[in-house]
């Protein structure tokens, strides 16, 4: 499918969506200060600057407002295409060293991560397997998303944003276990990544903290499957999702809507992803 033909089925889509009756399914978290962060980055803070009464207008009104300080791979986010390199290269072979000089990247930057209104697919894996999530530390293999997929009836195809449910999202509130620095995470594993992005998808999400399979006690220490899609195919990721209220609606292919803050030079943006499903 053409970029144009991309873009028209999109439009279509919208089109469609204004002329129905619609449900909007939140697929993230709401942002809160103290909520779980990989070690890897800064957490999320907010808190109130200014209270009602610190300045009082002539006519008695007041305002207040707060300061958020936060990484961009906090809560639920998308990662730019320079957010991870291998060897020092970024997608499409651009120096990684020469890109992010100057304190933000001059190419590849969270200002190109675009706006994403695609047919979307929840691939329940823990529903497939039966469970509500997944063993910590355990591989969603190709296999894996394949059984999901047919139990779905659907078949990820270019353009598509697909969304792989583990169950992990019910631990998000324990952060040792969701974090699983110890135990591990669920997630897919390389070869899942690699038949993702031979379907030609734009983004993949998961309800973890990395789009990877973590075992026990590893850790980040290494990303595969970020290689593989963001470095060798130029594929979005989305983490930190919930899929929960998605899977009890029993979703499998929506409209997925996603407006990234355009961050110049960023690695990554929080974002407010939806699913939008006739009511």
């Amino acid at each position: 499918m053409t970029e144009q033909a991309i873009t028209a089925s999109s439009d279509a889509l919208l089109n469609a969506v204004m002329d129905t009756d619609v449900d909007v399914v939140e697929l993230g978290h709401p942002h809160t200060t103290g909520m779980p962060c990989s070690p890897n980055h800064p957490g999320f803070r907010m808190t109130l600057i200014r209270r009602h009464g610190d300045m009082v207008r002539p006519d008695g009104g007041s305002a207040s407002n707060e300061i958020i300080v936060t990484g961009g791979h906090v809560g639920t986010h998308v990662d730019a295409l320079s957010h991870v390199s291998h060897e020092g290269k970024l997608y499409g072979d651009v120096d990684a060293e020469q890109a992010q000089r100057g304190g933000r990247f001059s190419q590849l930057g969270a200002e190109t991560i675009p706006f994403m209104l695609r047919r979307g697919l929840l691939l329940d894996v823990a529903r497939v397997r039966g469970v509500d999530a997944l063993e910590a530390g355990q591989a969603v293999t190709e296999q894996d998303l394949r059984d999901a997929a047919d139990a779905a009836g659907v078949t990820p195809r270019r353009g598509d944003v697909v969304l792989v449910r583990t169950g992990w999202a019910r631990h998000f509130d324990d952060a040792a276990r969701y974090l699983g620095q110890e135990d591990g995470v669920p997630g897919p594993d390389v070869a899942a990544g690699q038949w993702l992005a031979a379907a030609g998808i734009v983004a993949a999400g998961a309800d973890t903290t990395a789009f990877e399979h973590i075992p026990p006690g590893k850790g980040h220490s290494v990303l595969p499957v970020h290689r593989v899609l963001l470095v060798e195919n130029g594929i979005h990721i989305i983490e930190h999702l919930n899929l929960e209220p998605a899977s009890a609606r029993g979703l499998t292919e929506f409209t997925f809507v996603m407006a990234p803050l355009r961050i110049t030079g960023g690695t990554g943006s929080p974002v407010r992803p939806v699913a939008v499903v006739a009511a």
